[in-house]
């Protein structure tokens, strides 16, 4: 029978019961400090007490997932001798009952609902947790409809080696054959409870249902559970494999981890929907060709191109051979000897001086075909530019194809593969180049459609415009020309823009770690282009965070990719005397990426040098890489809510949260502007006595001289004070600081509006040095605030 409604659990009023289980109910509750609802599960009285600590051990190892997959379980606590969970409320629905409503998903719908459960169960598997209980009634789907694994409550972790029998849990029907023995916790199990979904999402039918749930459990022990017939015609027969060997009885016949059951899944997909693209785009990219072949110099191009291609990927081409033909070409021969006599490849003549290298022979010899190629495709394509009549845009769009790809150099992990890392990544725009090239007014007019008004999102994506208005994507057009090249599959693969967000973990397949190098270098390159210097580095810093895991390469390094690559570009356009108006935006890709004083929260000149000791005490903060962890979800967090239009007050109460959390903070509050743009005032907090003391924090931006809070706000100086009672700090506080506000260490990170100050987060912590920050927290940070300006444009929108 089900509980009655308790009024209130801690600080949580709950609200409505959302479902009940076996082990607990589930409330829609309201959280007052946050002012947000949340989803409360309840455990039931009935539970021994050692369940409810296995219980409650297992769910605080859950709290510290992080995967937009993944419902995130906010506390565990017991109260009153009721244990509980309280987690995020995603208000869409189950699976379970989206598969009831119908219609019946096609199975290229199945299978993208299920590559993102995949996803999902992979992160908790790399963390060690195997989910045991996974279940459609266990998938909620969010607004956009994508799949988030909940319900972590019996999850257990992996012992490995462990033979210890384990005790059945789990839910009849969807129990793998070697949980229902009582096995050990292992990946597998929820494997096989994840091809039992989507055989069910295929077929429309439960798999192994029975009235008597014991009959469910020994049935999957001593029969093999199969697709059953008469599936839809799209359900062919590599889907069926998939599937099939997902339902294996015995673990060693079935996929071995959900990664690869998703690669598979993936794999069965792309054959899919890539031919039906590249039939619908043959005639319009006959059309472009066409027009392009009427242009005098692209059959040239293509030719060189061409040649270039066969004679450095042949194994029976000679030196000699690769010379000559580079030699038929005076203005491209003459531009190749300069950039091999440039710092950037002297290292490699072995510090030759004087004349340095003086024949294309010596270069071929001393550069190598590899880097040869690169360079003289490099040079083949501005060859071509140089006539045209908007050759300068044509420039800054070369320069910044050659900076991405010398970034992919820079950053590749392996010196064997660098060189195929330029090229993938000065073709993976070949589509944006050669409509700049061939077809100018396309092109702007792509840009117009892509471009946004008054610095908010962008109307179009690049590729949804360029497919409007050229009738294919940039994408395919640069892949159908590279296939008329015959430029080799591997380079294709490369200009393959991956989408979504970077994987968490490095990339292990070398060609796919390739794809997601020549997407970070070339959206590294456009950023770069497309920024003003002085707010470029935090946000190359924060793209850098977002690739660094997937490649296998920490923010700093591409921070120093990225300034070797400016250098060699300098170096580069130097001498191929490339001339640049002071105007031309491609200046910014030879300007050095510093960190400004507007957008860093390196040390403030107004900071004190001491630093106190952290101690193990009571208020210690969580560990760096726990911080940066709940920054990292937090932003994911908001992101998603304000792709739904979440409300203002919201998502900066999400922020204000996240920051408080993250940091072990006292307290965290949000001033804001007032109508005549004189005061800052406190309006909302998270912490210690927030609602009566956030009025009290007020800035006043007229005083003269200015105090310490209004200095910072004025300059837009992001600021740390480390100890509030060193002589210069304490001088310039503000007199309402001084009272019960008071605090030792404290953040100030202030948000800018058209130059003038709109509002600022304030953070404290009553001891001194408490806050520590190293630059991963400070790039996440720096986003979280600018997230809150971009809040304010929304909801002005």
């Amino acid at each position: 029978m089900a509980e009655d409604l308790p009024p209130q659990l801690g600080r949580f009023r709950l609200l409505q019961r959302l479902g009940e289980g076996a082990q607990a109910t589930v409330w829609l509750a309201h959280d007052p400090l946050l002012d947000r609802e949340v989803a409360v599960k309840l455990l039931k009285a009935a539970n021994e007490p050692g369940s409810v600590d296995e219980w409650l051990h297992e769910a605080r190892a859950v709290s510290r997932l992080t995967h937009p997959n993944i419902v995130p379980v906010f506390e565990a606590d017991t109260q009153g001798g009721r244990s509980y969970l309280v987690f995020e409320y995603v208000s869409g629905g189950t699976l379970s009952q989206r598969l009831r409503a119908g219609p019946r998903l096609t199975a290229a719908e199945a299978v993208r609902l299920m590559l993102g459960v995949l996803d999902g169960l992979t992160a908790a598997h790399a963390a060690g947790l195997v989910h045991r209980d996974l279940k459609p009634s266990n998938i909620l789907l969010d607004a956009r409809g994508r799949p988030r694994v909940m319900d972590f409550g019996i999850a257990a972790r992996v012992v490995p080696g462990s033979d210890t029998p384990s005790r059945i849990v789990g839910t009849p029907g969807y129990i793998s054959p070697e949980a229902a023995r009582g096995a050990p916790p292992h990946p597998q199990m929820d494997v096989f409870a994840a091809a039992v979904m989507l055989a069910e999402m295929l077929s429309g039918q439960r798999l192994n249902h029975d009235p008597d749930p014991w009959r469910a459990i020994q049935r999957v022990q001593t029969t093999d559970l199969v697709l059953p017939e008469g599936l839809p015609a799209d359900v062919d027969d590599a889907l069926r494999a998939i599937v099939q060997r997902g339902l294996a009885r015995e673990p060693a016949a079935r996929w071995p981890s959900a990664a690869l059951m998703h690669d598979a899944l993936a794999a069965w997909l792309r054959p899919v929907t890539e031919p039906d693209a590249e039939a619908q785009d043959a005639p319009v990219l006959d059309f472009l060709l066409r027009r392009m072949r009427h242009k005098s110099d692209f059959p040239a191009l293509s030719d060189a191109i061409t040649r270039i291609q066969r004679l450095t990927q042949s194994e029976h081409e000679s030196l000699a051979s690769l010379s000559n033909e580079i030699l038929k070409d005076v203005a491209l021969t003459q531009k190749l000897l300069r950039l091999v006599n440039t710092a950037a490849y002297r290292h490699a003549s072995g510090g030759q001086s004087g004349a340095g290298i003086s024949t294309v022979s010596r270069a071929v010899a001393v550069i190598g075909f590899a880097g040869i190629r690169n360079l003289a495709l490099s040079l083949v394509l501005l060859e071509r530019m140089e006539n045209k009549g908007h050759a300068q845009r044509l420039r800054e769009d070369f320069l910044r194809s050659l900076m991405a790809a010398s970034l992919a150099r820079e950053l590749c992990l392996n010196a064997r593969d660098a060189e195929e890392a330029f090229l993938g990544a000065m073709f993976h725009h070949l589509g944006r180049t050669l409509t700049e090239f061939y077809f100018p007014e396309e092109a702007e007019a792509v840009r117009r459609l892509v471009s946004p008004a008054d610095d908010g999102p962008p109307a179009l994506s690049e590729a949804a415009a360029s497919a409007q208005v050229l009738g294919m994507s940039y994408e395919a057009l640069g892949l159908g020309v590279a296939r008329q090249w015959g430029l080799p599959e591997s380079l294709q693969r490369a200009m393959r823009r991956p989408v979504g967000e970077a994987p968490p973990k490095l990339i292990e397949d070398a060609g796919e770690r390739q794809r997601w190098l020549a997407r970070a270098a070339n959206d590294m390159a456009d950023l770069i282009l497309q920024t003003p210097p002085e707010r470029a580095h935090a946000k190359v810093r924060a793209l850098a965070q977002r690739n660094a895991r997937a490649l296998g390469i920490s923010a700093d390094a591409f921070e120093h990719a990225a300034d070797t690559a400016r250098q060699r570009l300098a170096q580069m356009t130097e001498a191929l005397e490339l001339r640049l108006p002071q105007h031309s935006r491609a200046r910014r890709l030879l300007a050095p990426l510093a960190p400004s004083v507007g957008d860093s929260l390196t040390a403030h000149e107004l900071a004190p040098t001491l630093v106190l000791e952290r101690t193990d005490s009571a208020g210690a903060v969580p560990g760096p890489a726990q911080a940066s962890e709940i920054l990292a979800a937090g932003i994911q967090e908001i992101t998603d809510a304000m792709v739904q239009n979440a409300q203002l007050n919201g998502v900066l109460r999400m922020i204000l949260e996240t920051i408080y959390r993250a940091l072990g903070l006292r307290r965290v509050i949000f001033c804001l502007r007032d109508a005549r743009g004189q005061t800052l005032t406190g309006r909302l907090g998270v912490g210690d006595d927030v609602e009566r003391l956030a009025p009290l924090l007020r800035v006043d931006l007229t005083q003269q001289p200015p105090d310490l809070f209004a200095a910072v706000c004025l300059k837009g100086a992001d600021t740390l004070i480390q100890d509030a009672r060193a002589a210069n700090i304490a001088a310039r506080l503000p007199a309402a600081f001084k009272g019960e506000l008071q605090a030792q260490s404290f953040l100030l990170l202030p948000l800018m509006l058209k130059g003038a100050p709109l509002g600022l987060i304030y953070a404290d912590h009553p001891r001194a040095g408490a806050v520590q920050l190293d630059d991963k927290q400070l790039s996440l940070l720096r986003t979280l605030r600018n997230q809150a300006v971009m809040a304010f444009r929304q909801a002005a929108g």
